[in-house]
């Protein structure tokens, strides 16, 4: 029987009583109707990289869409003139490096600076994920979707998606508030995503959006690149900071069929790269040893957000940038990582020695699996780690993957 340890990156999660895997548009439908028709609790599911389930056995049905097919429509239909615009649609089961190598491999630029993010297309749009000066809402030409109150499909363009930071009109269905799961439309949004169409440019260099980016390349923000090369220096980023799915999880077999076989392969020469460099051999089955500051669910709370009054209580060095408050009135964002390390939570931070559940050694923003750990040790970890920051700062940070049965 498939748990949600065997298709989260957190590796956590008890048993699921209806696993379904549709590979047709109409069967994604059909699965999501089907549940919703007999009131069963529903989790469509993308790469399980921004979630933390309960230990307790799921009884209801996870819906995870096995459609991964990528397209370029202008290929039939050229772009006329000096509009280097060109549009890829990706179906919402697409693995989103996948889709990232693609486009890079095509010459186009939009998402080069998202490389290595887990999950899927669905997914992206979702969470509007975003890293290293771009996110993925600047690329979005339209999503379609399929509504489960009108039970229609629905095209949704990018001011009815209403981005903002880590943010979407779909995972706005799921929330009464910060934190706060709806009634209804959760942990699935109202809208479940059918497939993504993007608008990228044909390019084989992008900008430099980002410093820390522009300090590993050795240029300045705001310089052209090859895409090929940005690319290749986010990968490495990010494995730097531990922000790199652990690639072993493929081997599983729930997980064999979610990403593309040469990506796959890339990824695990990697990582093997990376673990012969730090004299780590490779386990018996022949695979690289894991990295266990990759189990994790990436960045596990969002960069608040304060009023103008609540930023100025802050201390002095705290980082402060321009950001727009949930009510649309001007706030300051401010740094989770920063809020964390200096409440005292460091790199490797654990409640106690001997539990199999702490902060990454490479980045206080990871709550990780070391090895073992259960859903109720993450979330007695995020607990501590949010006490923390609100003993010391004043301020509640609010988890970003979604969370079932715990927190």
């Amino acid at each position: 029987m498939t748990s949600f340890a065997d298709i989260t990156t957190m590796g956590v999660g008890g048993h699921i009583a209806h696993f379904v895997e549709p590979t047709t548009r109409v069967g994604l439908i059909e699965a999501v109707e089907d549940a919703d028709s007999k009131g069963l609790p529903l989790v469509v599911i993308g790469g399980g990289s921004n979630m933390l389930v309960s230990d307790d056995p799921f009884n209801g049905v996870v819906v995870r869409d096995a459609r991964c097919l990528i397209t370029v429509p202008d290929e039939a239909a050229p772009v006329e003139g000096g509009d280097r615009t060109v549009h890829v649609n990706a179906e919402a089961g697409a693995n989103w490096d996948d889709f990232v190598a693609f486009t890079v491999g095509l010459g186009l630029e939009g998402v080069e600076g998202l490389s290595g993010i887990p999950g899927t297309v669905g997914a992206s749009v979702v969470q509007n994920i975003g890293a290293y000066g771009q996110e993925v809402a600047t690329s979005v030409e339209s999503v379609e979707v399929w509504d489960r109150e009108t039970k229609t499909t629905r095209d949704l363009t990018p001011a009815d998606l209403q981005f903002g930071y880590r943010y979407s009109a779909l995972k706005a269905s799921m929330y009464a508030g910060p934190g706060k799961p709806a009634n209804r439309f959760f942990p699935t949004p109202r809208y479940v995503v059918l497939s993504v169409t993007f608008a990228l440019t044909h390019s084989a260099e992008g900008t430099v959006g980002y410093g820390q980016l522009a300090k590993a390349l050795g240029v300045e923000v705001g310089d052209r690149m090859a895409t090929t090369d940005i690319r290749k220096a986010v990968l490495a980023v990010r494995a730097a900071k531990g922000m790199l799915e652990d690639p072993t999880r493929y081997a599983l077999a729930d997980m064999a069929t979610a990403k593309r076989e040469a990506n796959i392969l890339a990824d695990l020469d990697r990582l093997a790269a990376l673990n012969n460099q730090a004299g780590i051999p490779a386990g018996s089955d022949g695979l690289p040893a894991p990295d266990y500051n990759r189990h994790s669910c990436g960045s596990f709370f969002m960069n608040p957000i304060l009023s103008a009054q609540q930023a100025a209580a802050l201390p002095e060095d705290a980082p402060r940038f321009d950001a727009t408050m949930p009510d649309g009135t001007p706030g300051v964002k401010t740094s989770a990582a920063w809020l964390i390390d200096h409440a005292g939570c460091h790199k490797g931070y654990k409640i106690s020695q001997d539990t199999p559940a702490g902060l990454s050694t490479q980045h206080t923003l990871a709550l990780t699996n070391r090895g073992g750990a259960s859903a109720a040790d993450i979330e007695a970890l995020a607990r501590a780690v949010q006490q923390a920051v609100r003993e010391a700062f004043g301020v509640t940070l609010v988890p970003e993957p979604v969370c079932i049965g715990v927190l």
